[in-house]
């Protein structure tokens, strides 16, 4: 399998192919990511930023970073956010790779250290990420896993 992995920001023609993308494995809406997208295209800031592992020209993996995702710990920032790879090509190293490949690129840019919320274990650890706290979800009861990611 020969994947490449594309930041937003270099090949920004795959922009409304990406949102499509990430609102159909998240269910966040559309326009949602549009926005996020256009902000990574056209300010000079490191966050947001937004990246997908594509195989001919499609999308089998991607990620983003943002100042929240969606918890109560406004202090913790960035995040990465909306990590997902296909599920045919699970178990592949893709996911892993995104994380790298992000942690370097955000490193790039003077941030060093970064955030993600999840209701996984075990799985970030497996590349450097940290459990640090619970987190509340936005707008409910419940709590998400709190990682942290320090370069």
């Amino acid at each position: 399998m020969k994947y490449e992995i594309i930041r937003l920001i270099d090949k920004p023609e795959i922009k409304e192919q990406a949102a499509v993308w990430f609102h159909e494995k998240w269910n966040i809406p559309l326009s949602a990511y549009m926005k996020s997208m256009e902000d990574c295209l056209n300010k000079n800031d490191p966050v947001p930023q937004w990246y997908m592992a594509v195989e001919d020209s499609r999308i089998i993996g991607g990620l983003g970073v943002i100042d929240n995702d969606f918890h109560d710990r406004k202090d913790l920032t960035p995040n990465v956010c909306a990590v997902y790879t296909e599920e045919d090509k699970r178990s592949l190293g893709i996911a892993g790779a995104l994380l790298n490949y992000v942690c370097a690129d955000m490193k790039s840019k003077g941030i060093d250290t970064l955030y993600l919320v999840t209701d996984h274990t075990s799985f970030y650890e497996r590349y450097g990420w940290k459990f640090l706290c619970m987190a509340h979800e936005n707008g409910s009861t419940d709590m998400t896993r709190m990682y942290i990611h320090k370069e």
